[in-house]
């Protein structure tokens, strides 16, 4: 194992980790067609889990999202990450997590991206869940109740200084801790506003799009998502569908999940512009920075949205310097967890946009809430023009699914993050042994 990143030394903590242990979860949703669009026509939800256990008998759970083949290669990349976690102190998250990213070895496998980071992801986001069940209390009031000093120290600004530094962090924090107790309580009263994606994906045949856009403002959601990207034909006619469903005005985003070229995609949102979409989710590549600010540049009023596949707060930087997005979609097990997400939404802050999670995938509603809810408490003290995706799919495979009334998610009071799996649906769905792939 490398030495501690800059000289620090070994903390003294109250509990150790002393067993980790992974597993190959994944869910058969692609023979329902849920989750499809124009990239991923036959995805199997799927989930590269990690347990972490501690001296004194305590868990913490976490998991990277993928959709399928390839969730083996991501659970090893968990597993190899066994020996710079057991016999650790896990009180020190801030330590923790800069350990992990700042070796040396593990950083010529990305640096902070791809497999490994994501890896990395898993068992930072089960440390928190570790470290707030034993606190007694959800993630988000766990983070939201940190000193600003506690936050920045939570925070990764090596390669941000040009356009956050810890003292712009901490001006934000400061700035939102008046009124911090009164927006902790509005959340648990009111929630927190989500949009489904359910309605839209693109599998789905045009009777089912109808009802499910029906059934979505039923439920008090005032916002929908559609695939698209497949066929221009197709786009028109289930984006005619949805408008006349859910009426003028009411907001319907797309996404293409980086199916377009900049050029096409720029002639694809312009010939759907007179159905008004909301906005354009990952129109090219995540990795094309000026890519996305072109488009942006050539569809406006039409707003660009991305963030589910990038790969780390550098990328997120640059986009944000650039102009590449108007919203931005932060997700809770792509970058390296919690701490770089913390990093993220303060650097949306710093420059004023939005952030609204994407959360279209196992589990990814349980976690990006609490993040979502953090932000509004403690960062941008803010839920104007902020929505959290919503999918109803796989929720009941958790021991603390998340909620949603009336269109909003409701506040989650369970300690923890909201990443355990019931054992049940870990037996059963573990691949490819499981009883639910035996027929395979």
């Amino acid at each position: 194992m490398s030495a501690q990143p800059y000289g620090q030394a070994e903390e003294s903590g109250s509990y150790r980790i002393v067993a980790m242990e992974t597993h190959d979860i994944r869910f058969p949703t692609s023979r329902e067609l849920d989750g499809s669009d124009a990239m991923n026509p036959d995805p199997d939800y799927s989930a590269a889990y990690v347990i972490l256990r501690t001296d004194d008998g305590a868990e913490g759970h976490g998991f990277a999202f993928t959709i399928g083949r390839g969730n083996d290669v991501q659970t090893a990349a968990i597993r190899a990450l066994e020996p710079y976690i057991i016999g650790r102190d896990a009180e020190d998250l801030g330590a923790r997590y800069k350990e992990l990213v700042y070796d040396s070895q593990l950083r010529w496998l990305g640096p902070e991206k791809g497999v490994m980071h994501m890896a990395i992801s898993a068992v930072v986001n089960a440390l928190w869940d570790l470290k707030a069940r034993r606190a007694g209390k959800p993630v988000w009031l766990l983070l939201a109740e940190m000193t600003p000093e506690e936050i920045v120290g939570l925070v990764d600004f090596r390669y941000l200084s040009d356009a956050i530094t810890p003292e712009d962090a901490l001006a934000i924090l400061r700035r939102a801790e008046p009124g911090r107790r009164e927006r902790i309580e509005h959340l648990k009263q009111h929630g927190y506003p989500a949009y489904t994606t359910s309605p839209g994906w693109l599998g789905y045949g045009d009777e089912k799009l109808r009802r499910l856009c029906a059934e979505a403002i039923a439920d008090g959601f005032t916002q929908i998502k559609l695939k698209v990207g497949a066929d221009l034909d197709d786009d028109i006619r289930r984006m005619r569908i949805a408008r006349e469903e859910c009426g003028p005005g009411f907001p319907i985003a797309i996404d293409a999940n980086q199916r377009w070229d900049v050029d096409t995609a720029i002639a694809w949102v312009n010939a759907l512009a007179e159905f008004d979409p909301w906005w354009v989710e990952e129109p090219t590549s995540p990795d094309d920075v000026l890519g996305h600010a072109a488009i942006a540049s050539a569809i406006a009023p039409i707003k660009v949205a991305t963030g589910e596949h990038v790969q780390n707060r550098m990328i997120f930087k640059q986009m944000l310097q650039a102009g590449s997005l108007s919203y931005l979609q932060i997700d809770a097990a792509r970058v390296g967890g919690v701490n770089e997400n913390i990093a993220i939404l303060l650097l949306a802050a710093k420059f004023g946009v939005p952030v609204c999670p994407h959360a279209g995938g196992v589990g990814l509603c349980e976690l990006v809430q609490h993040l979502s809810m953090f932000d509004f408490v403690a960062v941008s003290g803010s839920m104007d023009n902020r929505v959290i995706e919503y999918v109803d799919h796989l929720h009941e495979h958790f021991a603390d699914p998340v909620e949603i009334k009336n269109g909003a998610y409701v506040a989650p009071l369970a300690p923890g993050f909201g990443a355990a799996m019931r054992p049940e649906s870990i037996a059963e769905y573990t691949f490819p042994d499981g009883p639910a792939w035996r027929s395979e």
